[in-house]
């Protein structure tokens, strides 16, 4: 059984289609990443399959369970973490989780035990003695994670948990969604980072403007763009823009100035194609530290899907999940 099934899923808000017609089928175990930018619908979905926004429209299943009819069983076996700590900031770290512990039934003495296990296990037990409000971006989505948790549920939806996060503080979370899933937990994330859902997703469904564009392994959908990629670091990143307009003149095809200011990327239909890229960027006086031809990533992935960018804010439509 698949641990969410929807089928035609929507959600409005006024004019706005937040979701529109979203078909997924989550299996049991592992990751399933949910990729898009912000305003896909991303966050509003998660919502509806956590039971805290009503549908629309279509049908959803939770572990079994429908989403409409059976929404107290849904709340019982799941978690939902947040892009933003929910946690009390004046409260410490051991006596916000406490507290949530003795919410759920546990014993004052089991309550504390329970505290210092997850304190301990997320790398942050020195710190449970501190206010929340003075911990760093990454302790605090650690911390959230910790309570999220209390009880070990079957599935977790994990909301853009590494949103903001330093180098460092990402991969720590992601040992840690590493570590439910090999404690038997199913999670459903969704991020707008391409390198993450590449790292830890099984399966991923790209969405956008609440549509689902693209579903299958980070392998098939690499696979479906083109036979490669092509991914250029030029010297002088002054002449970054002389090299793009190189490669579109050789290649016919999108070319991608990535974050770093030294590079490029860019889809390949035939590798051959990229033969007098070389001779042209010599006779244009350009320098290339690296030239070499791979997999495509997931960012020219979903530029091919889309025709933007992830991170193209021009795009985005404002999600309204209140």
């Amino acid at each position: 059984m698949p641990a969410i099934e929807t089928s035609g899923l929507i959600k409005r808000f006024g004019d706005n289609v937040a979701v529109d017609g979203i078909d997924l089928s989550v299996p049991s175990g592992g990751v399933y990443g949910v990729l898009g930018p912000n305003g896909a619908g991303k966050t509003t979905t998660i919502r509806m399959l956590a039971t805290l926004l009503p549908i629309d429209g279509g049908s959803a299943r939770v572990l079994g369970h429908d989403v409409v009819s059976e929404a107290d069983r849904i709340r019982s076996k799941v978690s939902l973490t947040g892009q933003f700590a929910s946690l009390d900031e004046d409260l410490t770290g051991t006596e916000n989780l406490v507290l949530l512990a003795r919410l759920y039934g546990y014993s004052r003495p089991a309550a504390r035990s329970r505290a210092d296990e997850l304190l301990s296990a997320f790398g942050i037990a020195d710190a449970g003695g501190r206010q929340v409000k003075t911990y760093s971006g990454g302790m605090r989505r650690r911390i959230d994670i910790a309570a999220s948790i209390i009880v070990t549920p079957e599935l977790i939806f994990l909301d853009e948990p590494t949103t903001g996060l330093d180098p460092r503080s990402r991969n720590q979370v992601w040992d840690i969604v590493r570590a439910l899933v090999a404690g038997g937990t199913t999670v459903l994330l969704t991020t707008q980072y391409l390198d993450e859902a590449d790292q830890l997703a099984g399966r991923i469904a790209v969405i956008d403007r609440g549509k689902v564009i693209a579903e299958g392994t980070t392998g098939e959908l690499k696979a479906s763009v083109g036979a490669g990629s092509l991914h250029v670091r030029v010297v002088d990143p002054g002449r970054r823009a002389d090299a793009a307009a190189i490669l579109r003149t050789l290649l016919s095809e999108s070319v991608i100035e990535e974050a770093d200011p030294v590079a490029l990327s860019a889809r390949l239909d035939q590798a051959s194609s990229v033969a007098a890229a070389l001779p042209a960027f010599e006779d244009a006086g350009i320098a290339v530290a690296s030239f070499a031809i791979g997999q495509p990533s997931l960012d020219e992935v979903f530029l091919a899907l889309t025709g933007h960018t992830a991170q193209d804010e021009s795009n985005i439509e404002t999600e309204t999940a209140s």
